[in-house]
C-alpha cells in the first residue's frame, strides 16, 4: 500500500484495500447466485448486459479493465434500477496464438488455454466484476463447440454450407486460409505486416451472401449501433445496382478443360446508359477469357504473368487500388451489343478477377479511372453524355461523371433521354434481346470457414472413400447427429509445416462413411474461430443444455442483447458475422429475433506512450499491479473517470493514486459519522446548512441518475460525486456541533454509499456494512432526487449598468421577472451609480442577467 494512502487514512477510519477487497470478493464467491439472473417469470424488466468474450491470452491489461468495467458499472446501475440482469463472460478460447504457444512451449493448445482462463478468471474476479459465473462459456470444450458442428450441419442442410475450389486468401505466417474479411489492407489481421497470398484450393464456405440486403437493410432500422460501425458494415456489404451487360467475343475462343463460356465476356456496369461510349473491354489477368487467349500466345501469356506479378506487388505494399495502371491489348475484339461496334480487348493489372465479373467496358470520357488508362494508351475517348442536349460536346471538360442533371447524346434511339430514366430502359431492353439483365451486386462475399489448424472445430464431414449411390468415390458426406461432437484428439504434434496437423493423425482421419459403412477420410481442416463467437451470448442463456444449443424459450425472453459492449475494430469482422449467424438461426427456428442486440457500444482505447495499450506493442500496464499498489476499486474507477468511456484514454498512474486518496477521504467521512444511522434524532426543523448539503445531495442524484441513463457519462458521474464529498467535507463543523441535524447526516452518507457502488463495488459493500445498511448495497433500490429539495432556494442575478457589472442580487429561485427587476433597481450599488440620470431601457435575462441601459 502507497505511504501516500497510509498517510490520508490514518486519522480517522483507515482505508485499507488489501484487507476489504479481497474480504468481499469471498463473501461473494461463498454467495455463487449473487450476480445470477432471474429467471423469466420474475416479474422484473430484463436487461442483458455483455461485453465481448475475450481470447484467453493468460492476462489482463488496463485495457480490457475499461471495458470490463463500463459493462460492469451499467449491469450493477441496472440492478439497483430494478432490472433482471444477465452480465456473464466466457472465453474465446479456439485459435492460432494456443498453437504457437505449444510450437514455443511444448505445451499442448489445451492445457496452455485452459490455464490462461484460470488466471484469467481470477483477475476478473479481484477486480469485482459482477459475472455470473454459473453461465461461462469455454469455445475450445466438446460441450460448446459440438453445437458449432450440429449448427454446420443444419447450414449444410440448408444449402448455405458449401465446398468449392476458389483464389482464398493465404496468409504464410498463419499457414491458413483466411476469409476476405480478415485481410487488412493486403495483410493478415492477426500480422500486420504478412502479405497475403491468393491461392486455388477447395474450401468451406458459408453463405453469407444469401443474406446480403437484408445484413444491409436491417443496418436502418439499428439506431442503438453507432453509425460508424454501420457505416463500416454498409461499405464492406457494398451493394450496387446496374446492369451485366454480354460483349460477344469476335472469332473463335479455345481452351482445354474450361468449363465457363468463352464466347462472351460478361461485363457489370452501374452505367449502362454509357455504353455508347466503351471503347474497350478489359479484362483481369486472370480471367477466363485472358487465359485463353494466352494458351494461344506465348508472348502474351508473358506479359500477362507480369501484370499478375504488378498486382501481386500491389498488394504487398498494401494498396492494389493505387496500382500503376498497366494494360496489354490482346488483338482481339469484342461486340457491343448495343450498336454492333467491334472495340478491343485489353488485359489490366488493376482489373481483379474476385471483384465484379473480373472485366470491365472501359468509358474513358465518363469514367476517372478508364479517362487515366485512355490517356495513358492513346485509346478513343467518346463523349455520350453532357448536362443537356445542346450541350457543345467538343467543350465538355473530361471525365464527365454528371448522373442526375445529365442527358445522353450520340447514343441511338435513346440519344435525349435523362440518365437514370435511360439506365432502366436500356437494362429492359437488354433483357428483352436476352444479352443482358438488371442485377445487383455486393462486395460482400461467402465466408469462408476452413482452417488447416488444429486448435479449431472440427469440420462434421467424411469423404466416402469407395463412394456409394448417388455419391461418387472420394464424395462429401455428413456425419450424423448422434456422431457429434467429432472431439479432437488430445495429443497431436504442432509443427510450422503446412496442412492441418490433424491430417498426420491416422486415428482421427481414418474413419468409415455412415452411409455405406465403407472406409472414409474425415476432413481435417477446422472452422474458423469467429464461428464460435458468432453465437456465443444465445449459449449464455442456457450454458449447461446438453440438448440443444439453448432453450428456444429462454432466448425468446433474454434477446435481444440490451446493451453489447466491444472495440469498434470488430465492426466488420465479428459484428458481421454475428447478425449472419443470428438470422440463420433465426430461419431454422432456433430464435425469433431479426438482430443480435438493440444497442453497441463502442469504447475508445487505452493509450500509453503514444500507442494503444497491447502485449505486442510492449506497453501494457498490469491491472494486478495497480490492484496491489491502489487496490482495485481506485484501478477501476479511474478507467471510468479519466475519459468519456467513448474517447481514448491516456494512461498514467498518477490518477489512480489520486482516486485512492479520494476513496480514502469517503471512507474517513463515512466511518466518522456511522453513529449517525443508529441516532434518534428525527429533528422535522432543517438548518441552513442541512438545506445546503441535501440541496446538494438531491442535485448530485439527478445528475448521476440522468447522465448514467442517457449519455453514459462516467466521468462526469464520478466528478459529481467528488462535488459532493467536497460538500460534505465543508460541513463537517456544522455536523460536529450538529447544526444538520443527524437525520440529515445519514441520509447523506447512505445515499453517497449507494451512489458510489456501480463504481467502487468493494468499498461501497464494506461501508454499507459499517452504516447497518440491510441487504446487498446492489440490490438496494436506486436513489431518487426529490426536484423541490434539489432546487436552488435562491438565485444569484448580475445587474449591469451599460454593461459593466456593479452588483449582483439575490432572490428567491424561479422568480418572475418582474420581482428581480425591482430587485436590482432597489440594490444600493446600483441606486448609487444610476442616481441622477434616467433608466432608458432594461434588458432581462431569465435568471442569468439584469443590463439597466440609463442616459
Amino acid at each position: 500500500m502507497s505511504e501516500i494512502l497510509i498517510n490520508e487514512s490514518e486519522r480517522q477510519g483507515r482505508y485499507t484495500p488489501a484487507e476489504i477487497e479481497p474480504k468481499w470478493q469471498a463473501r461473494w464467491d461463498a454467495d455463487g447466485a449473487l450476480y445470477a439472473a432471474e429467471g423469466h417469470d420474475s416479474g422484473k424488466p430484463k436487461f442483458y448486459c455483455l461485453e465481448m468474450l475475450p481470447y484467453p491470452s493468460g492476462q489482463l491489461h488496463m485495457g480490457h479493465v475499461r471495458n470490463y468495467a463500463i459493462g460492469d458499472a451499467l449491469a450493477r446501475f441496472m440492478w439497483m434500477r430494478g432490472y433482471n440482469v444477465l452480465h456473464p463472460m466466457g472465453w474465446d478460447a479456439f485459435g492460432l496464438p494456443a498453437e504457437n504457444a505449444a510450437l514455443k512451449n511444448n505445451t499442448p493448445p489445451r492445457e496452455w488455454t485452459l490455464t490462461n482462463i484460470a488466471a484469467m478468471r481470477k483477475q476478473m474476479q479481484r477486480m469485482g466484476l459482477s459475472y455470473d459465473w454459473s453461465t461461462e462459456v469455454t469455445t475450445c470444450l466438446p460441450d460448446y463447440y459440438r453445437w458449432n458442428q450440429w449448427i454446420f450441419l443444419k447450414m449444410f442442410e440448408a444449402g448455405l454450407a458449401y465446398r468449392k475450389k476458389s483464389k482464398v486468401n493465404w496468409c504464410p505466417e498463419c499457414q491458413t486460409v483466411l476469409a476476405n474479411e480478415q485481410v487488412i489492407d493486403g495483410c493478415c489481421w492477426r500480422h500486420e505486416d504478412t502479405i497475403v497470398e491468393l491461392r486455388d484450393l477447395t474450401q468451406w464456405f458459408l453463405r453469407i451472401t444469401k443474406y446480403s440486403d437484408e445484413l444491409l437493410t436491417g443496418l436502418d432500422k439499428m439506431d442503438g449501433w453507432p453509425e460508424k460501425v454501420r457505416t463500416m458494415q454498409r461499405n464492406w456489404i457494398g451493394r450496387s445496382e446496374g446492369t451485366l451487360v454480354d460483349f460477344a467475343v469476335d472469332g473463335e475462343v479455345k481452351a482445354e478443360g474450361s468449363t465457363g463460356d468463352l464466347a462472351k465476356i460478361t461485363v457489370f456496369t452501374t452505367r449502362v446508359d454509357t455504353i455508347f461510349g466503351a471503347t474497350s473491354v478489359q479484362l483481369a489477368p486472370e480471367h477466363a477469357v485472358a487465359k485463353a487467349f494466352a494458351a494461344a500466345d506465348a508472348s502474351l501469356a508473358a506479359q500477362i504473368e507480369e501484370l499478375l506479378e504488378q498486382q501481386k506487388r500491389a498488394r504487398e505494399a498494401g494498396d492494389v487500388g493505387a496500382i500503376e495502371k498497366h494494360g496489354i491489348p490482346t488483338g482481339r475484339f469484342a461486340v457491343n451489343p448495343f450498336n454492333g461496334e467491334r472495340v478491343p480487348i485489353w488485359v489490366a493489372n488493376y482489373i481483379l478477377a474476385d471483384y465484379g465479373t473480373g472485366a470491365i467496358m472501359s468509358v474513358p470520357a465518363h469514367d476517372e479511372r478508364d479517362f487515366e488508362f485512355a490517356q495513358k494508351y492513346s485509346l478513343p475517348v467518346r463523349r455520350v453524355i453532357a448536362p443537356n442536349v445542346d450541350t457543345d460536346a467538343a467543350g465538355l471538360e473530361l471525365p464527365y461523371t454528371g448522373e442526375a442533371e445529365a442527358v445522353l447524346i450520340d447514343s441511338g434511339q435513346w440519344t435525349g433521354e435523362a440518365c437514370l430514366e435511360a439506365q432502366q430502359k436500356m437494362a429492359a431492353f437488354a433483357a428483352e434481346k436476352g444479352f443482358g439483365t438488371a442485377t445487383v451486386t455486393y462486395r460482400l462475399k461467402d465466408w469462408g470457414v476452413s482452417r488447416q489448424r488444429y486448435w479449431g472445430t472440427p469440420i462434421p464431414m467424411v469423404y466416402c472413400q469407395q463412394g456409394h449411390e448417388g455419391l461418387e468415390p472420394g464424395g462429401v458426406v455428413p456425419l450424423p447427429e448422434s456422431a457429434l461432437p467429432v472431439e479432437l484428439p488430445p495429443q497431436v504434434e504442432i509443427t510450422q509445416q503446412g496442412g492441418s496437423p490433424l491430417g498426420r493423425v491416422p486415428e482421427f482421419v481414418n474413419t468409415v462413411c455412415p452411409v455405406c459403412g465403407g472406409p472414409a477420410r474425415r476432413e481435417t481442416d477446422t472452422m474458423d474461430t469467429f464461428v464460435d463467437s458468432s453465437w456465443y451470448f444465445y449459449r449464455y442463456t442456457d450454458a449447461k443444455n446438453s440438448t440443444a444449443p439453448f432453450s428456444s424459450e429462454k432466448a425468446k425472453y433474454w434477446f435481444p442483447i440490451d446493451q453489447y459492449i466491444g472495440g469498434v475494430e470488430h465492426a466488420i469482422l465479428h459484428l458481421i458475422y454475428s447478425r449472419f449467424w443470428t438470422k440463420v438461426m433465426r430461419d431454422l427456428g432456433l430464435i425469433q429475433n431479426d438482430e443480435p442486440a438493440a444497442r453497441l457500444f463502442t469504447q475508445g482505447m487505452v493509450v500509453k506512450d503514444g500507442a494503444k495499450m497491447s502485449k505486442s506493442r510492449g506497453n501494457v500496464v498490469s491491472p494486478d499491479l495497480m490492484i496491489e499498489r491502489y487496490g482495485a476499486d481506485a484501478t477501476r474507477m479511474y478507467a471510468l473517470f479519466a475519459a468519456p468511456p467513448d474517447r481514448d484514454l491516456e494512461w498514467q498512474e498518477e490518477g489512480v493514486a489520486g482516486i485512492s486518496r479520494f476513496l480514502s477521504r469517503v471512507y474517513r467521512l463515512t466511518i466518522k459519522y456511522k453513529d449517525a444511522h443508529t441516532a434518534a434524532n428525527t429533528l422535522a426543523s432543517q438548518s441552513v446548512a442541512g438545506e445546503k448539503l441535501l440541496r446538494k445531495l438531491h442535485q448530485t442524484i439527478a445528475k448521476i441518475t440522468q447522465d448514467f441513463s442517457g449519455r453514459w457519462h462516467f466521468n462526469t458521474c464520478i466528478a459529481a460525486i467528488m462535488e459532493l464529498v467536497n460538500e460534505v467535507q465543508s460541513a463537517e463543523a456544522a455536523m460536529d456541533s450538529g447544526e444538520v441535524p443527524t437525520a440529515t447526516v445519514a441520509e447523506v452518507f447512505r445515499t453517497l454509499v449507494l451512489l458510489l457502488a456501480p463504481f467502487a463495488p468493494f468499498v461501497s459493500a464494506e461501508l454499507w456494512a459499517e452504516i447497518g445498511g440491510q441487504g446487498q448495497v446492489f440490490r438496494t433500490p436506486w436513489p431518487v432526487a426529490d426536484e423541490a429539495i434539489a432546487r436552488e432556494s435562491e438565485a444569484e442575478i448580475p445587474v449591469q449598468v451599460n454593461g459593466k457589472l456593479v452588483s449582483v442580487v439575490k432572490v428567491p429561485a424561479g422568480s418572475e421577472d418582474a420581482v428581480v427587476k425591482a430587485a436590482a433597481l432597489a440594490d444600493a450599488k446600483v441606486i448609487a451609480r444610476i442616481e441622477g440620470k434616467t433608466v432608458a431601457k432594461t434588458i432581462l435575462v431569465p435568471g442569468k442577467l439584469v443590463n439597466l441601459v440609463v442616459k
